[in-house]
């Protein structure tokens, strides 16, 4: 009998966060890693890794946040996942918060775009991310070797992108 893969839920909204959530994939291999975003057509880029469409939503549209929210929680309760990922935003954010109570290993890498501070949805991330890491020293404490990360910090360890 061989040992079951952990699995990964890999998620973010489309376009930016996509790329640099894909540009991550390496770091999953030998998991069972699926994917989820907002965009349906995104699909055939992870073949055969399996692949659910989350609703989009932003913070300006209360009622579509809101089903977006119980969308991402229900998959996230379904998949059971030992780790949840996401560059951000929306989706990842509720994804990373569903998967901190169920007691998944949560990991926040904000996006390489914000240079000038956290996103809102990597700074709310922060009191639920195992792990929190930015692309920019100035944003970032280092991890010294053989420290375990803290919640509430934002880590840089180098360019993960």
């Amino acid at each position: 009998m061989s040992a079951r893969r952990p699995r990964v839920l890999a998620i973010s909204s489309r376009g930016g966060h996509w790329v640099q959530l894909r540009r991550l994939a390496r770091a999953f291999e030998g998991c069972e890693t699926v994917w989820a975003s907002t965009d349906a057509a995104l699909a055939p880029r992870v073949a055969p890794e399996r692949f659910f469409k989350v609703p989009e939503a932003s913070r300006w549209d209360r009622i579509r946040l809101v089903w977006m929210a119980l969308r991402v929680a229900w998959l996230v309760i379904r998949l059971r996942p030992a780790a949840v990922i996401s560059t951000g935003a929306a989706p990842g954010y509720i994804a990373l918060r569903v998967g901190s109570l169920l007691g998944a290993r949560t990991v926040w890498v904000d996006s390489f775009a914000n240079a000038a501070e956290l996103s809102l949805s990597g700074r709310k991330a922060l009191a639920f991310a195992d792990l929190t890491l930015t692309q920019w020293p100035r944003l970032g404490q280092r991890l010294a070797a053989g420290e375990a990360p803290k919640r509430g910090i934002a880590y840089y360890a180098g360019s993960v992108l």
